[in-house]
């Protein structure tokens, strides 16, 4: 069976370190203008049921800069938009291409084509875990502090697949996690559950000023992700008090930084003064998508 990329605690902490060692030195390798064609003759094939400026910019530049080539499929280019099973699309394009990368609404979409497919599947996002992303953050944090040892990390905002991906990853790289959501828009049990009986150092609060007090990161997202765009008014309300502003930035570690994965609302989520402040390293953090997934493809199609 072909190894997957679809959340953090599928991989030990040995192997996401790995991983973030080899987005780094593509990195390098890219900033130097040396080549990597490590994928000639590789194609990915793209899935999008939910679209994305990030996504797929990065997957494509990243797989083209790697030597391979990356289709674009829209649910209008395949028959999944259609009606066709997810497993028989999983095992047409098994026969075509090397790798499927989907962005998608269920989690149980992304794990049947992952069940039916004998290609390597990528999250690109789901509604319940976004680890691309969150490997990118992890990248741009490891720019900024030697190590996740010690690592201080506030949430705050809604309790979505960010915030869930973020819960998986101080899971397995054991650093401490805080999280402040309100009530209603906690993280799901089903990712809090298992992440506490492992012993993560994870806190849900409802201050964002607790929540951020001697972090080294502090992150958000938009309070109305995709799909809710029908809630934003009972959600602009819920969220009241949970701006990321140079007061919540106050309470975290002087060399703080300030993360988001974009696209971002200035003035709900967070404030211009902190967005593009000297704090603030969400250019970098976009930048490592493009990183951290070719690090990523090399490793599922090249074994590293």
């Amino acid at each position: 069976m072909p190894r997957h990329f679809l959340r953090f605690t599928d991989y030990s902490q040995a192997e996401l370190l790995a991983l973030l060692e080899l987005a780094a030195d593509l990195k390098t390798r890219r900033g130097r203008g040396e080549p990597h064609r490590l994928l000639e003759g590789k194609t990915l094939a793209m899935l999008f049921e939910k679209s994305s400026t990030r996504t797929r910019v990065s997957f494509e530049v990243g797989m083209f800069e790697l030597g391979g080539h990356a289709l674009f499929l829209s649910p209008r280019d395949t028959q999944i938009g259609r009606g066709e099973p997810v497993q028989d699309t999983a095992r047409v394009l098994s026969r075509y291409v090397s790798a499927v990368m989907v962005r998608t609404f269920g989690q149980d979409t992304l794990e049947e084509l992952a069940r039916w497919s004998s290609v390597p599947v990528i999250n690109g996002l789901t509604d319940l875990l976004h680890p691309c992303q969150v490997m990118a953050d992890l990248q741009t944090v490891l720019e900024h502090r030697p190590g996740a040892e010690g690592l201080k990390v506030a949430w705050v905002g809604d309790g979505n697949n960010m915030a869930h991906s973020w819960i998986e990853a101080a899971q397995v790289l054991g650093f401490a996690l805080r999280l402040a959501c309100p009530e209603g828009y906690r993280p799901a049990e089903e990712i809090l559950g298992p992440a506490r009986a492992a012993g993560a150092d994870v806190e849900v609060v409802s201050d964002p000023r607790e929540a951020a007090a001697g972090a080294h990161v502090v992150t958000t997202d938009v309070w109305a992700s995709m799909g809710q765009e029908g809630e934003k008014e009972a959600r602009e309300r819920a969220f009241a008090g949970y701006c990321v502003d140079r007061r919540v930035m106050a309470e975290a570690a002087p060399e703080a930084i300030f993360l988001h994965c974009l696209p971002a609302h200035r003035g709900e989520e967070v404030s211009e003064e902190v967005f593009e402040g000297p704090q603030s390293a969400v250019w970098d953090e976009a930048e490592n998508r493009l990183h951290v997934q070719k690090a990523i493809l090399v490793t599922l199609l090249r074994g590293g």
